[in-house]
């Protein structure tokens, strides 16, 4: 099993828009990544990070710690693509690709 925590970027955190990105991103990996929420340095409960409505009811915010964790080949992988996304705030990235040249 590979696990990696990361700290939600995104000013609304882990809901709406930013949850269906990480929900849609995780449908596209090979392998199940599930996600829990960090609390007081221990994960919670966890749900599949393809789930919107799992993302939302995790009520990660911004700055939360979030644990992800996928098992088998290709875990690697999958969990660092979601990472990657979680780490970064997705308003500010949508943009600067609109910004004109």
């Amino acid at each position: 099993m590979y696990t990696r925590r990361v700290v939600v970027a995104a000013s609304v955190g882990l809901h709406a828009r930013p949850a269906a990105l990480v929900a849609r991103k995780a449908a596209e990996q090979s392998v199940a990544v599930s996600i829990a929420k960090v609390v007081d340095g221990a994960p919670g409960g966890a749900v599949s990070a393809a789930s919107v409505l799992g993302l939302m009811t995790l009520a990660a915010g911004h700055g939360d710690e979030v644990e992800l964790s996928a098992d088998g080949d290709g875990a690697r992988e999958a969990v660092d693509a979601l990472a990657t996304l979680i780490e970064r705030e997705p308003d500010t990235e949508e943009a600067a690709a609109h910004q004109p040249s």
